[in-house]
């Protein structure tokens, strides 16, 4: 059993986990409230979220050298700051109807999790090897927790017209009274970079790229692309393409959010008794099933119920896809956070792209390109299982010597 301190520490990161899947998804369930009060176009609100977009390149392409030089420890508490003061931001840009503000608090939030989130993945793989089992995907699963608990708060807004103004206000109120709770227990001097050779690389080295980091990096950009685009998208998908009230599009989120933090909390024994492979195969194959019947059914039922799949299919694919990057080769931390960038550029950064397809095609066929990729993710899923041991060349035995006259 593991030292009070990483017991602390556990506990801590299970909240930093969940406030921004919180935060986050409070802002996904009442985009067709706040797209109402700036009279946006799908297009339009696809440049909205570019703020995101850019926050969160900013924040993760920094959030490796910030972590070697300052450890994970000031890192998180950054990107935490700003993920709280993202939802003061664009409550008052909804407020204001202010595009130009709702996306630099959109900005806020990316930047936040870029920070926050690679910071937290390095901390999740330092209690994992204390813990000696897997610790990521439960710690995962708290994010998707915080989605569901911000999607069903979030669909019930909606439902009783709540103001969004007011609704992010009390969602700052609560994430910021949960950091407080979490931030006796982050521990200093993790991730730092250090002058001993046997200690592990530091979070801003750059890994070498073998063909098998790669692999798992594609799997983790197709997963996550398909859960970014859930997280943006969803809502307005249900509303726009399937003719659902907006309080409804709302709760088939939460659905979807329910199903990722089941199949994360779930998903241990299972990866134990199948393998990491099968699961994130299995797992791709659910989410294509998933993604195709909401783009092709026209009934709004099955598209709903299909939801349930999308959520389910894609809840283990980043925390798994992040241990295998950490054991496919040397210098665990910094392959963690190379794949880690990879999986918050696909979740934050590439849902936005969708929607200028999706103001020519509609959302439906802008789905299509995140099904393909995640069939290419199955294929690609023999990547991630365990790293072949070298076998040793076998020694040839010495020849008899020449019997003696």
């Amino acid at each position: 059993m593991p030292d009070p301190a990483v017991r602390r520490h556990r506990r801590a990161l299970q909240l930093c986990f969940g406030i921004p899947g919180f935060a986050l998804a409070t802002w996904v369930t009442r985009t067709p409230d706040v797209r109402d009060r700036l009279d946006a176009s799908t297009a339009e609100m696809g440049l909205v979220l570019f703020g995101m977009s850019i926050g969160s390149m900013l924040g993760i392409l920094v959030a490796g050298a910030l972590v070697a030089r300052f450890s994970t420890r000031p890192v998180v508490i950054t990107g935490m700051a700003l993920v709280l003061a993202s939802s003061g931001t664009t409550a008052l840009g909804a407020a204001l109807s202010s595009a130009p503000l709702v996306a630099f608090g959109l900005l806020l939030i990316g930047a936040g999790m870029g920070l926050s989130e690679v910071a937290s993945n390095v901390d999740g793989a330092d209690v994992e090897r204390a813990y000696g089992r897997p610790v990521l995907p439960a710690l995962h699963g708290c994010y998707s927790l915080g989605t569901l608990l911000g999607a069903a708060l979030g669909a019930g807004g909606a439902a009783i017209g709540l103001p969004v103004p007011w609704h992010l206000a009390a969602v700052l109120l609560l994430t910021s009274t949960l950091f407080v709770l979490a931030l006796p227990g982050l521990r200093p001097g993790l991730g730092r970079a250090t002058a001993d050779p046997a200690a592990p690389a530091p979070a801003g080295r750059r890994p070498a790229l073998d063909p098998r980091l790669l692999m798992i990096g594609g799997v983790v950009f197709a997963m996550t692309l398909a859960e970014g685009a859930a997280t943006d998208w969803l809502p307005l998908l249900m509303v726009d393409g399937h003719d659902m009230p907006a309080g409804l599009g709302s709760l088939v989120y939460a659905g979807f959010a329910a199903a990722m933090a089941a199949g994360r909390f779930a998903g241990g024994p299972a990866v134990a008794r199948f393998g990491r492979p099968v699961m994130l195969g299995g797992g791709a194959l659910l989410t294509a099933t998933g993604i195709a019947l909401v783009s092709f059914a026209d009934s709004p039922t099955a598209a709903g119920c299909a939801v349930l799949l999308w959520g389910l299919g894609t809840s283990l694919g980043f925390p798994l896809a992040l241990s295998a990057a950490g054991e496919s080769g040397p210098d665990t931390t910094a392959r963690i956070t190379f794949t880690s960038r990879i999986g918050y550029v696909a979740l934050l950064a590439g849902p936005p792209s969708l929607g200028f397809l999706g103001d020519h095609r509609g959302l439906r066929t802008a789905m299509l390109p995140v099904l393909l990729l995640t069939l290419a993710a199955a294929t690609l899923s023999p990547a991630t299982g365990p790293r072949p041991t070298p076998t040793p060349t076998p020694t040839p035995a010495p020849a008899p010597a020449p019997d003696e006259a």
